[in-house]
């Protein structure tokens, strides 16, 4: 598998944020493995590394309910950033509500980047799927 530049886990449970990084080291994804808690720490962070030339992560995992600014409302800023690469975003809920499928399917059309949508938990022989480069 080609190593990824850089993967972001935005998230705000430790538990989730423990166990995908884990699941990341053993398959040796990434060195640069960076976490936010919640979507506005994760889009002044993108914004940062943009600024700094560190580029924007190729793989990023995305909780929906977050305090601050949750999932949706990240990825609405996110889609809205002058980007040519495509990045994988993979959201990652425990949500069963079925208005979270449907704002899935609605970003989708929206955006040149590659949205995965997966319930909790994450398990390993998920990861090297959702970790391919878009």
């Amino acid at each position: 598998m080609k190593k990824i530049r850089a993967i972001s886990i935005i998230d705000d449970d430790p538990i989730t944020v423990f166990g995908i990084k884990k699941m990341l080291h053993s398959i040796e994804a990434s060195q640069d493995i960076i976490t936010y808690g919640n979507g506005k720490e994760a889009l002044d962070g993108i914004k940062l590394r943009i600024e700094e030339g560190s580029g924007v992560p190729e793989v990023i995992f995305l909780d929906i309910n977050m305090p601050i600014m949750d999932g949706w409302q990240f990825l609405e800023e996110f889609i809205a950033l002058p980007l040519k690469e495509r990045i994988r975003i993979n959201i990652v809920t425990s949500s069963i509500d079925p208005a979270d499928k449907q704002n899935w399917e609605r970003f989708k059309t929206r955006t040149h980047h590659l949205l995965d949508y997966k319930n909790k938990p994450i398990r390993r022989s998920d990861i090297a799927e959702i970790t391919r480069v878009a």
